[in-house]
């Protein structure tokens, strides 16, 4: 999207009470793939600001998390988690909070180098530790969303995807900024082993 453009959803996140931009970013995969119902309880990694914990609280009425390093500001309806999704303790606590999770999100990304070959692979290893988790916590027919960046490691992250959820699209929301190789990977109905 262009600067003007930009600004735009900005604004509209603001008038909207949205805590990002990235709001849109999750209800038009919501409004595309269906990706939450209405019972799901839902793993929402990378969640800080909120912005996607707060569309989810509109979608489901069932438990979610939140889990990120930094500190979210509480929203109703919501819990998070300060920590390392990674760290196995951290895993546990997830687990704990969340024992029948059906659905995993994620918008977490790295720190940005400027280095596009660098954030890309960055990008993609965390995509790759969000669906080692996914894959330990969703139950048969689960469903996942992954943020990444294309580039030379992409494919690797999708042909993972592919292996353990048998409906897979790639996806670039409307509002994503002109430029961006930013993109999203939504795999639905987790097959519960490698498929291939």
């Amino acid at each position: 999207m262009s600067g003007w453009a930009s600004d735009t959803v900005h604004r509209r996140a603001a008038r909207d009470g949205y805590r990002s931009r990235a709001a849109y970013k999750l209800l038009e995969i919501q409004e595309k793939y269906r990706v939450v119902r209405r019972g799901d309880s839902v793993i929402d990694l990378g969640a800080a600001p909120g912005s996607w914990l707060q569309v989810l609280s509109t979608l489901t009425d069932g438990t979610i998390l939140g889990v990120d390093l930094q500190p979210v500001a509480p929203l109703p309806g919501t819990e998070t988690l300060v920590g390392d999704f990674t760290d196995p303790a951290v895993q546990e606590q997830i687990l704990a909070i969340v024992p029948g999770a059906s659905v995993l999100v994620s918008d977490a990304a790295p720190h940005l180098t400027g280095a596009r070959s660098v954030d890309q692979a960055r990008a993609v290893g965390i995509g790759e530790d969000a669906l080692a988790l996914a894959s330990r916590v969703l139950p048969p027919g689960g469903n996942f969303v992954v943020k990444s960046f294309q580039g030379e490691d992409f494919d690797g992250l999708l042909a993972g995807v592919r292996a353990r959820f048998r409906s897979v699209h790639v996806y670039r929301p409307r509002v994503t900024r002109r430029g961006s190789r930013e993109c999203y990977i939504i795999g639905r109905n987790f097959a519960g082993r490698e498929t291939c």
